[in-house]
């Protein structure tokens, strides 16, 4: 059974806490890369999978999409989506490992900070391929993996290098994929950590072409505002990817 921590209502003030701050990852990191990395959506049927409130969704269909679907475990998540409406946009109420579709109805799925949360992540990706047209495209970030490798094993976070004063994050147990239960606004918080060389070969065993793999750091703009975001550089928080299927 999928977790459905989002529906936790401590977890839920939290992160919606988080999100209202201006200096939060979204506006920071996922936004600027994301959006670019998706491109032109003028005419296309789109999937956006654990949508969430529906902020992409509604970019989606607001930048031209034929049609978007918003699909998401959360049903407080969805509440709050259904609030701004827009005529091509529809929202379900489902897990990505439960979803279900005729073949081939996408022209493009995209996933914001969802597959760090699913734990059978080759099948999942074997069924999004069979979800897009052929040439369409798979646009997604997620936790990088040397943000997910040890939760719930060491406290992450940054320790002081040497003398002089520098930093460096908390690296353990990179190569050991798997189950992570960690603390995130409340105990028992399940992701699973996984290499990048895992999510690039189980794309490419899935049937995609990898087009472009991001590991983005704070925008020049933000760091001169913000000089303390500059440590950012020292290692990804995400890692984004797009990739065609190729039928």
């Amino acid at each position: 059974m999928p977790q459905n921590i989002y529906d936790n209502p401590e977890f839920f003030a939290g992160y919606s806490a988080l999100r209202e701050k201006d200096l939060n990852a979204n506006n920071l990191i996922v936004r600027p890369h994301l959006l670019p990395l998706v491109g032109d959506v003028q005419g296309l049927d789109v999937l956006d999978m654990g949508c969430g409130a529906g902020e992409l969704s509604r970019w989606l269909v607001d930048g031209g999409a034929k049609s978007a679907v918003g699909m998401d475990v959360s049903e407080r998540m969805l509440a709050e989506a259904e609030q701004q409406p827009r005529e091509s946009l529809t929202y379900i109420h489902s897990s990505a490992e439960d979803a279900s579709f005729e073949s081939d109805p996408f022209d493009l799925v995209v996933s914001v900070l969802m597959l760090h949360y699913i734990e059978d992540i080759r099948t999942l990706l074997e069924r999004i391929y069979t979800w897009l047209r052929p040439g369409g495209r798979f646009v997604f970030c997620m936790e990088h993996p040397v943000m997910t490798a040890g939760q719930g094993i060491v406290e992450p976070g940054w320790i002081t290098h040497d003398d002089s004063g520098l930093k460096a994050w908390t690296l353990l147990r990179y190569s050991d994929e798997g189950k992570r239960v960690s603390h995130w606004f409340v105990d028992g918080v399940v992701k699973y950590h996984r290499t990048t060389e895992t999510m690039v070969n189980s794309l490419i065993d899935a049937g995609f072409r990898i087009e472009r793999l991001l590991e983005p750091h704070v925008p020049e703009e933000f760091e001169q505002q913000h000089p303390e975001l500059r440590r950012e550089r020292e290692r990804p928080n995400f890692l984004f990817m797009s990739a065609k299927a190729e039928k």
